[in-house]
């Protein structure tokens, strides 16, 4: 079977080539399985990144749906899933501080627009080639920027000042507010995370964190535990998706928001890419780097003008996609369409999801992300450390985009200088 390699410059979605292939019935019962599986995972995923990010967890849900659904049906992966994710919850929340999300949303479109113009331009491949000890250090910065980003509702804390974005004021307003802890919502998030480590080593193929959630509002409903939970603190999730509708533009907000609009799509870009390559290695086959960026450009657009979050390609979903049996992108569009269901028929139940528990779920998260045994490795060479360490102190005290350039910099001057010396005059000299 052709793995696609002769074909990773079109600009062709997936989508098409398997209807020319053929799509059986057989194909579209293993994708409806897989599409459900990934379903189960995204629901209550979905809703912590938001809570996390500072917005409705709807917000989360309607990201996964419209963005999902997108991603599949022009991706140039066949196995891509999209929809909101953990790394992108820094740059959320900050920009939903600075600009509202009136802001928020045209900074997704905007980003929107850049990835599908470095599509078009056919700039994928060159995406790709971020070094790794970049890759690592800047995914590991923001998991322990998101494990900071939950203190407050694992340990129940009252701050009665903003929580300030950035890590060290963070945990400085947070100390303050140690006194304030209670030990329910610890025991509840905890709990969630033990739930699903639980479920991952014993029985892999259940869905462990929509087990952990359930079972943790249905232990909070019935004894009663003063956690807040999503209906607590945000009211009832939307039934099904918002009407769609254009941010408020104007040339000033334009200007103001472009920088962070690079900042978004160059972590776009770099996600996208690096989930279709998981798969790829998962299941020998190649993506199509440039429309991929083209289907996540157009999928972010969407999901901005529904209220959405940013969207790009998750792959711990994908992985779980394939895993799961998917055979083409039939598989994250029918994801989307059972999200979609979820939203329409079972919305009030989300109501009773403690707080504590969507953080444990992002506990679990920050621990996948974090690359440990990269990390080893990568200190094992001074080069390689020096670019990690750099980026990771960077993405931590200053921001993500500051980090990546630093980090790539950096490794760029120690390739220049590893370089063989020139030995143009030597070999100008005449034979003795």
């Amino acid at each position: 079977m052709p793995d696609g390699s002769s074909k990773t410059h079109l600009l062709s979605p997936k989508l098409a080539t398997v209807l020319r292939e053929g799509y059986p019935l057989a194909n579209l019962r293993k994708d409806a399985a897989a599409g459900l599986t990934v379903a189960i995972v995204a629901l209550p995923l979905s809703m912590a990144i938001a809570v996390a990010s500072g917005v409705q967890p709807g917000q989360g849900l309607t990201t996964a749906i419209v963005g999902g659904f997108i991603v599949s049906a022009l991706s140039g992966s066949r196995y891509q899933i999209g929809g909101p994710a953990g790394a992108f919850i820094v740059l959320v929340a900050a920009a939903v501080a600075a600009y509202g999300l009136s802001g928020l949303a045209l900074i997704v479109i905007l980003s929107g627009l850049m990835l599908g113009l470095l599509g078009v331009l056919r700039l994928g491949a060159l995406i790709r080639h971020i070094p790794h000890a970049v890759t690592v250090g800047f995914t590991i910065g923001v998991a322990i920027t998101i494990f900071a980003s939950q203190l407050k509702d694992l340990g129940g804390l009252t701050v009665r000042v903003p929580e300030p974005g950035p890590l060290i004021p963070k945990l400085f307003v947070l100390s303050q507010a140690l006194s304030s802890a209670r030990p329910w919502p610890a025991a509840v998030g905890f709990g969630s995370a033990g739930i699903i480590f639980a479920v991952r080593r014993w029985r892999p193929s259940w869905p462990g964190m929509l087990i952990a959630v359930v079972a943790a509002s249905g232990v909070c409903a019935a004894l009663s535990l003063p956690v807040q939970t999503i209906a607590t603190r945000f009211g009832a999730l939307p039934h099904g998706l918002p009407a769609p509708r254009a941010p408020e533009f104007s040339l000033k907000l334009l200007i103001d928001v472009l920088p962070m609009s690079l900042s978004f799509t160059l972590l776009g870009a770099v996600e996208s890419l690096l989930s279709a390559k998981v798969a790829d290695g998962m299941t020998a086959r190649k993506h199509r780097p440039n429309m991929e960026l083209l289907a996540q450009g157009a999928a972010n657009v969407a999901a901005a003008f529904f209220g959405g979050l940013p969207v790009t390609g998750t792959v711990a979903r994908t992985a779980t996609n394939i895993r799961a049996g998917a055979v083409s992108p039939f598989a994250g569009m029918l994801h989307a369409a059972f999200l979609l269901t979820f939203a329409l028929v079972a919305a009030p139940l989300a109501g009773y999801i403690p707080l504590a528990a969507l953080a444990g779920v992002l506990l679990v998260v920050c621990w996948n992300m974090a690359e440990k045994a990269e990390f080893v490795r990568l200190l094992r060479a001074w080069p390689t450390a020096v670019v990690l360490l750099l980026t990771l102190g960077l993405t931590l005290l200053k921001d993500l985009t500051f980090g990546i350039v630093a980090g790539c910099l950096a490794a760029a001057l120690f390739a220049f200088l590893r370089r063989p010396v020139a030995q143009e005059g030597l070999d100008a000299l005449p034979p003795p």
